[in-house]
Parts: C-alpha cells; sequence; structure tokens
C-alpha cells in the first residue's frame, strides 16, 4: 500500500513520502498562482483552478486566496461559493455538494495528529529527512449548506443538506440534516423549518 492511499484510506502515514511532498508542492503553487491573478482575468483564473481541483463543477467560484493542501482529493458540486481566505487541508477525501456557500476565513481540516508528544512529534529517517506520522478523516458538507464566516471544519465530520453553521463554529461532530448550528464546539441550536425558507 502505497503512502498516498493509506492517507486516503484514514491510516498513519509518511506524510514525506516523495510523491506526496510532489503533490503538496504543486498544489501550493498552483495556489500562488491563482491568488496572485486579477479577479477580472477569468479565464486565467478558471483554467488554473482546474487544474488544481479538477473534481470542481465549472460554476464553482472561489473568490481567493485560496489555499489546498492538494487539490486532487476534492469533490466542489454546482454553483459552490468561497470568500477570502478558503482553506482546504485535504488529506482526506472532501466532499462539498451542490449550492453550498462559504463566508470568509473559513477552513476544513481532515489531519488528526496523536494527542501524545511522542507519536506526534517530528522523527527522522536514517538519511536525516524529518517526517510525521499521521492520519486524515473525510469531511462530507451536503447540498445547500450555508457555511458563516469564520467556520472551521474538523476531519470525520458530515454536514447535513440544507444546513447553517453560525459564524466563527468549529465543527468536531456531525451536523444532522436543515439543522441552525452555532459554537465551540458547534452544537445544533434548532431545525430549520418552512417557515425559515421566506
Amino acid at each position: 500500500m502505497t503512502e498516498r492511499e493509506k492517507m486516503l484510506g484514514s491510516l498513519p502515514y509518511d506524510s514525506s513520502d516523495p510523491e506526496l511532498v510532489k503533490g503538496r508542492e504543486r498544489a501550493h503553487e498552483l495556489c500562488q498562482k491563482y491568488n496572485l491573478i486579477p479577479e477580472s482575468h477569468k479565464r486565467e483564473r478558471q483554467e488554473i483552478l482546474k487544474e488544481l481541483v479538477p473534481d470542481a463543477d465549472e460554476s464553482a467560484f472561489l473568490q481567493g486566496p485560496i489555499y489546498f493542501d492538494y487539490g486532487s482529493n476534492i469533490y466542489i458540486g454546482k454553483n459552490f461559493y468561497a470568500n477570502f481566505n478558503f482553506t482546504v487541508l485535504d488529506c482526506a477525501p472532501v466532499t462539498i455538494g451542490n449550492d453550498v456557500f462559504f463566508g470568509p476565513n473559513c477552513s476544513i481540516v481532515p489531519p488528526v495528529h496523536p494527542l501524545g508528544f511522542r507519536e506526534r512529534n517530528l522523527r527522522f529517517k536514517e538519511d536525516g529527512t524529518p517526517y510525521t506520522i499521521e492520519s486524515a478523516k473525510p469531511v462530507t458538507i451536503g447540498d445547500n449548506c450555508w457555511i458563516a464566516t469564520g467556520v472551521t471544519i474538523c476531519g470525520g465530520v458530515t454536514i447535513g443538506e440544507g444546513c447553517v453553521i453560525g459564524a466563527g463554529s468549529v465543527v468536531t461532530r456531525d451536523i444532522p440534516p436543515h439543522s441552525l448550528a452555532v459554537g465551540n464546539p458547534c452544537r445544533v441550536l434548532r431545525r430549520l423549518t418552512e417557515n425559515d425558507l421566506r
């Protein structure tokens, strides 16, 4: 099993693996290019985004700046919008449905690091190469969700369709469909009803 296969399978993996390092470097460079292109240069931005996130619907709009670890492990549905400073550390699959909107300064962070420092600390290979052993858990966001400003979504979380996640929330557990959820840790306040659709 390759380190990439382990990573995408939520197993512990070596983050210094050459294939993974190359993938991150490629994505980081593409993010930098995207972030430097003026918003009015739509075609150039779209070309970079297609290379960076090949599984994003062409209707997706990412304001920028954006920061992705790989880009290749993200699926983005139709009519997606992300405001400034959208960050996705996609070392596990990230699936985002249709008509999902993100406010500014939001992050999706699948990585999971050990609680114990002996497992978490930097290690060194025989040739002196530094590395860590980490793992990651997938994130899924259903259709028609609004993720307000400054929200952090942690690994292993599913946000059901039609949810609103309040500003500054830290989502550490699943949120059922059609919920209004807020806070740190994020908790469901109530179910959204037909009255909320007016």
